[in-house]
């Protein structure tokens, strides 16, 4: 009985201990991307996503061209201290976002951030989901309510390639 209260008691420190950083791996690979422009056209673009500095950071590398000019980055890491994953987002425009967020209990990944514009607060976020192994949706969305409401304003489609179609893409 004794053993058995300390293996517990092991257990859940180790489950303590433990952090999500898998949650992302879903995301890693060579991605084509598509979306509506605002012409009825379909937007295409590439992400390659990779793990880096020993895995413990996820490299995102957008690129939107020819469809768009945004050309960007971004930097994910699961912060220990706060449980909660985080992002900075930088591109070709002088954009710099931070995010943070995590898992949802319905398997989305939603990282949000709220700023300051002429005396409103606005909140925008990032939700990845219907995730499989070769594709998902991503959307980028905007409340003007506190969160009450979201708007879509990007809807992508990711499709798993091989990295040599994501490096033969422009």
């Amino acid at each position: 009985m004794r053993i058995a209260t300390i293996l517990a008691g092991v257990l859940l420190a180790m489950s303590a201990w433990a952090t999500p950083t898998d949650d992302f791996d879903f995301w890693l690979g060579s991605w084509a991307l598509t979306w509506p422009q605002p012409d009825g056209s379909q937007g295409q673009g590439v992400n390659l996503v990779s793990k880096i500095l020993d895995d413990q950071v996820i490299l995102e590398s957008f690129d939107g061209r020819p469809a768009m000019a945004l050309v960007g980055r971004s930097f994910t890491v699961y912060d220990k201290n706060a449980k909660r994953w985080k992002q900075t987002w930088v591109d070709n425009q002088g954009a710099y976002l931070d995010f943070v967020g995590g898992l949802q209990n319905d398997g989305s990944m939603v990282l949000s951030r709220k700023f300051e514009k002429d005396g409103k607060t606005i909140h925008q976020r990032m939700v990845w989901f219907n995730i499989t192994q070769n594709q998902f949706d991503w959307h980028w969305q905007r409340s003007v309510d506190g969160g009450e409401n979201w708007t879509t304003l990007w809807p992508i489609r990711y499709k798993r390639v091989r990295e040599a179609e994501a490096a033969a893409a422009p």
